[in-house]
């Protein structure tokens, strides 16, 4: 299950409650980043749990980064902006 949190503009708290362990992360977002992926079509929280329901999808919820700039899934899953942006359609 994933949880999300806005903290403040630009900036979420997102818990995952594994099998067996939660984890948190802190999680930032630039409004021009947000533009790009979703043309402002879902929140911005929405953005954030999508990005999350990616990466479990390959990886534990504790291999997770605790703390990262959402354009950083980019960088180790080059399929990443073009899988959410099929997600949104």
């Amino acid at each position: 299950m994933i949880t999300v949190e806005k903290i403040n503009a630009g900036s979420f708290k997102v818990t995952v409650k594994g099998s067996k362990t939660t984890t948190n992360h802190t999680v930032s977002l630039s409004p021009s980043y947000y533009k790009e992926l979703t043309g402002g079509k879902i929140p911005e929280e929405e953005l954030v749990e999508k990005s999350f329901e990616f990466l479990l999808e390959r990886e534990s919820n504790t291999s997770i980064l605790s703390s990262f700039d959402l354009p950083v899934i980019g960088r180790y899953f080059p399929a990443y902006e073009n899988s959410i942006r099929e997600m949104l359609k």
